[in-house]
Order: C-alpha cells, then sequence, then structure tokens
C-alpha cells in the first residue's frame, strides 16, 4: 500500500520540458528540466504578490503562503479558492475585508532559491508559539524516512535543480511536495495540511534543501516540533530553533545526522550500522542548496 497521500508526478509534462545540448565529450545530448512560470496570488482583490513556481497544486500553494506570512489565520473561513491557468492567477476568497497595505510596505527578500519574499515582520507570532515537548523521534524513523523518501520517483530524480519538502508521522512519508524554491514546497505542505484539517500534533517535517531561517521560522508558525534536512544549517537558522525549541537536524544521509537543537526529543533506537546506503536513490552525493 502506498504510503503517501499526496506524491510528486515526475511523468507530468507540464512540470518539466526536455532541452537539448553538448556533454562533456562534445556528444549533442538531451536532458529534462523544471519549468518555472509566474503565479500572482490575490487575498480578495488585493494583489499580494507574484511567485516562481513549477506550477502544480496553485491552491495549496496560495492558502499556505497566506498562512506562513500572517495574512490568514488558520480559523479563518475561505470562501474559494479561484486558479486561471491562462493568466497564471489564483485569488483567494474571504467573507471578511482584508488590507494589508501597510504590511506590504515592509518587504524582506529571504535565503529561499527563487527569490523568496518575507513581508512585514518575519517573527510575528514566533515567540508566543510554544511547541510539543512530549515529542519524540526515534532514529529508526529518520533511517526509514531517508531511505522512502530518497527513492521515491519525483521530479529531483528526473530532472534535478528542485527541492522537496515531506510531511512526516513517525516512520511514514505522507505529503510529497517539490518546487523550485523549498520556500514553496512548505508553504504548499501549510496549505494541505490547513485545507485538509490535518494538525500539526505528532508531525514530523523533513526538507531536501538547506535549514535557514525562513524554513525555521515556517515550521515553528505550522506548530510543527521536529525538523529534518539531508543538507545544512544558517547560524540564524540553529540561533531560531534553539530559541523556539525545535528540533533541528541535518546533514541526515545514510547513518549520518547531526541534531543542533531539541536533542531531548531523540530516541536512539537504531543501529546506525544498519541504516540505507548513504545517498540510495538520489544523483550524486553533494548536500543540496
Amino acid at each position: 500500500m502506498d504510503e503517501f497521500l499526496v506524491a510528486p508526478d515526475p511523468d507530468d509534462p507540464a512540470l518539466s520540458r526536455a532541452v537539448v545540448g553538448i556533454d562533456h565529450t562534445g556528444a549533442a545530448t538531451e536532458a529534462r528540466v523544471p519549468v518555472e512560470r509566474p503565479l500572482t496570488l490575490y487575498l480578495n482583490g488585493q494583489e499580494i504578490v507574484t511567485m516562481m513556481t513549477i506550477g502544480d497544486r496553485p491552491e495549496c500553494l496560495a492558502v499556505g503562503y497566506l498562512l506562513n506570512q500572517a495574512m490568514l489565520r488558520l480559523e479563518d473561513p475561505i470562501e474559494a479558492i479561484e486558479f486561471d491557468a491562462e493568466l497564471d492567477v489564483v485569488v483567494v476568497r474571504t467573507p471578511e475585508r482584508t488590507n494589508f497595505e501597510e504590511k506590504l510596505k515592509k518587504k524582506t527578500v529571504t535565503s529561499g532559491c527563487a527569490q523568496g519574499t518575507a513581508f512585514g515582520d518575519l517573527l510575528d507570532r514566533f515567540e508566543t508559539i510554544v511547541l510539543d515537548p512530549e515529542a519524540r523521534l526515534r532514529t529508526s524513523w529518520l533511517y526509514t524516512l531517508s531511505r522512502k523518501i530518497n527513492t521515491r520517483p519525483s521530479l529531483y530524480l528526473a530532472a534535478g535543480a528542485i527541492h522537496g519538502c515531506v510531511l512526516c508521522e513517525q516512520d511514514r512519508p505522507l505529503v510529497y511536495m517539490e518546487d523550485v524554491g523549498r520556500h514553496n514546497a512548505i508553504d504548499k505542505i501549510a496549505g494541505w495540511m490547513a485545507l485538509n484539517r490535518v494538525g500539526p500534533e505528532g508531525k514530523i517535517f523533513y526538507t531536501t534543501g538547506r535549514l535557514t531561517s525562513e524554513m525555521v521560522i515556517k515550521c515553528v508558525r505550522m506548530e510543527i516540533s521536529i525538523l529534518i534536512s539531508r543538507s545544512g544549517f544558517t547560524a540564524w537558522g540553529v540561533e531560531l530553533a534553539r530559541q523556539a525549541g525545535l528540533t533541528l537536524i541535518g546533514r541526515a544521509k545514510g547513518k549520518r545526522f547531526l541534531c543542533v537543537s531539541g536533542a531531548e526529543r531523540l530516541v536512539f533506537d537504531a543501529d546506525p550500522a544498519d541504516a540505507a546506503r548513504d545517498g540510495a536513490g538520489r544523483k550524486g552525493s553533494r548536500d543540496d542548496d
């Protein structure tokens, strides 16, 4: 039985295209590459942002972005989500009138690829969120998740140049989203959780990209207590994770990982020698950026 409730579709022709080039031997060759297309988001009648995205699951991306920018709350009703594929526009409609003119004036360009942008106070609500102190991560779950995620057919494996984020529970990967920017992928999962009324209790978050301040802030806002990556950290990302009490694990490849925050949630119940082979199922052995 497939554990993934939502998984990448690397065969979707709308998400990648073939390009022709010359390889290191001088021979003509063909490769698949992900597409990038603009998506303009409106909240009611107000234009919020234009994002570069691969174009799948625009409704999840729109709702997740608004939630993670504190322009929507989980309890706010949504009347409609309208996507126009020809205009590359998605509109989220709510019964309450909204006006974020002042918030939109304060813009921060984040470290997210495809140039992520955060509006208003980056740390809005951050210091008031209390993450579950009873949450646990068994090392056997970590090893199993890494193997299942890294061997799952994905656009990354088919075309590269893309990031993935995965919502997990114990050793089960549930929702796997990809995009050119990891900030988009995490927003898609936030939107999926909100639209499907799935709470953060017992959830684990896995990403292929580096653990920056933006990723930590969004994970804390989603009230998920454990964040894992096969890549590394930034200093501010580590500092914020420690401030929030987030369990932050990076460089998770094969039998190795590094926990720099929230180590009290770890349960060492697996022999590292039994872990999956380093990098199984993925191209190369480099850190994902």
